[in-house]
């Protein structure tokens, strides 16, 4: 009896194999055998215009933004060095000079 790889999405050992598929039955991930045992599934964020961003990108903000808790705004233009990608509504950690760590969402951003 051969051994079957387990689910590379949940690591779930209960995988069967379909028709030339293997399929999990805890979380109904499907995959072939000629795919790589462990597929990672990448963040994709776009700006404004629809080019895609990746960590390390430089960015610069489209639209004047108003900071909680701040007495100034974030200007048209300010450019944003260095950013990082995360999950969620505010989907890009950066650290900005004058202003310090925030999050900021991607369609308010411009790739430079």
């Amino acid at each position: 009896m051969s051994a079957l790889p387990p689910c590379p999405k949940c690591n779930s050992e209960y995988t069967y194999e379909d028709g030339g598929q293997f399929v999990c039955p805890e979380c109904a991930h499907e995959w072939s055998s000629a795919e790589p045992a462990q597929e990672e599934e990448k963040l994709i964020v776009k700006d404004a215009n629809g080019t895609i961003l990746a960590d390390g990108d430089t960015v610069t903000i489209i639209k004047s933004l108003k900071v909680k808790g701040a007495s100034s705004m974030l200007k048209i233009g300010t450019k944003v060095k260095n950013i990082r990608l995360c999950e969620g509504d505010h989907n890009i950690d950066c650290r900005i000079e004058g202003f310090g760590a925030m999050q900021l969402k991607s369609e308010f951003v411009k790739k430079l």
